[in-house]
């Protein structure tokens, strides 16, 4: 008998985590297969962030730290937006959770119940939905194709809205697509939001810093509706930090006292040792941002040239984070023997079988023709990988 609750039976399983998973099974059964899959770097944590992890534990920070982060990790981060953004928040602003995932959950969980739409782009991140459901929530798509770079216009989003409307989300850099609102963009945007004084803005900035156009533009640098703006960010992807589990919100004071007392409730404040490591990394990088945004500049240019080589690939070039979103429509229809490829779940599924590379169906992320996949590992892997998908989906009939 299924005794779970309705609202875990209505949720949908991660795709990304789903096809890591498989990808580890077929490695420990001896097949080569290369990982294209998992969204981290394939970089280590700098020293001096692991060196203050060790004096933390030497320090004994061993104890519950405030259920919204210690005092001195939400002043380093505030430190980090003035600095970096030109964004004032106080520590009383900032909520710390484990992981930037969290922290979208929480701020959900805060604002949205029944009967609230959430305004969700697609192609979007395969757990913004299923959060949305966890909050009793209406997930609200709209789609926007590879010809306007996956990006959505001011009338796509001024239509989507109804009085129901609670949360818009907005990723950029982007989850899967790897595309970036310009700041004229997100000044459109933020135009008609002004409009509609009970519309929320949760901004996932989590790919910050890996970007390829300059400097990070984020939408709460516009007046007109900042005190409607709730920023998610955290340490995972700059910093190489994906297991320490650091994520944080900037926001008006209510919406982080909401997101404070709900995180009494059910985790209270993330890991103490993490959190002095992540104060490390905010207070000084050591170059190491730099080093990490070098190597996805010269990754995603190999990449764009290996994707070229592909028949019936079509790609945008993504301007930030470290993924590649092909549109792969030729190949869907076609066959390999008695095995046909109905939708881009089978033909990941194809790629990780067949040509051992595993990636995600882009089904999972609101674009049922795309496939996901991540650039976040060596040069070499990603010439075999490219030529492995290359020969398997030459193979298709």
């Amino acid at each position: 008998m299924d005794l779970v609750s309705a609202r875990l039976a209505a949720l949908s399983p991660s795709e990304t985590l789903a096809m890591s998973q498989k990808s580890n099974e077929l490695k420990a059964q001896g097949i080569d297969v290369i990982n294209l899959s998992v969204g981290e770097t394939d970089f280590n944590t700098p020293d001096h962030v692991k060196d203050a992890a060790k004096k933390a534990i030497d320090e004994n920070y061993s104890f519950y730290s405030p259920v919204p982060g210690y005092l001195s990790l939400r002043e380093a981060i505030c430190n980090k937006l003035k600095k970096e953004n030109n964004l004032e928040y106080k520590p009383d602003q900032i909520v710390c959770s484990n992981g930037a995932k969290q922290s979208v959950c929480n701020v959900l969980l805060a604002l949205v119940g029944k009967s609230d739409e959430v305004i969700i782009p697609a192609p979007y991140w395969v757990s913004y939905p299923e959060m949305v459901k966890i909050s009793d929530g209406k997930s609200v798509i709209i789609s926007a194709g590879i010809e306007q770079d996956f990006k959505i216009t001011p009338a796509q989003l001024e239509a989507a809205i109804t009085p129901q409307t609670k949360v818009f989300i907005l990723c950029s850099p982007s989850n899967p697509t790897g595309s970036v609102y310009s700041r004229d963009e997100l000044k459109a945007l933020a135009d008609v939001l002004e409009k509609y004084p009970n519309v929320y803005v949760l901004s996932d900035e989590i790919y910050e810093h890996i970007n390829y156009v300059g400097s990070h533009e984020s939408i709460a640098q516009f007046e007109n509706i900042r005190d409607r703006v709730i920023v998610v960010n955290g340490i995972s992807k700059c910093y190489a930090m994906t297991g320490w589990r650091i994520g944080w919100i900037a926001a008006p004071k209510w919406i982080a006292a909401a997101c404070n007392k709900l995180q009494g409730q059910y985790t209270s404040g993330p890991c103490s040792v993490a959190q002095k490591a992540a104060e490390a990394a905010y207070i000084d990088d050591a170059g190491f941002v730099v080093k990490v945004r070098e190597a996805f500049t010269r990754r995603k240019k190999l990449v764009m040239e290996l994707t070229a080589e592909i028949p019936g690939f079509k790609v945008s070039e993504p301007k930030g984070a470290f993924y590649i979103f092909p549109d792969a429509a030729a190949y869907i229809g076609k066959s390999y023997g008695d095995r046909k490829i109905e939708n881009s779940g089978d033909l990941a599924m194809y790629l990780l079988e067949v040509g051992h590379v595993a990636c995600v169906g882009g089904g999972a992320f609101g674009a049922p023709t795309c496939i996901r996949m991540s650039y976040a590992t060596s040069e070499e892997n990603l010439k075999k990988a490219f030529a492995r998908i290359k020969d398997a989906l030459g193979k298709l009939q």
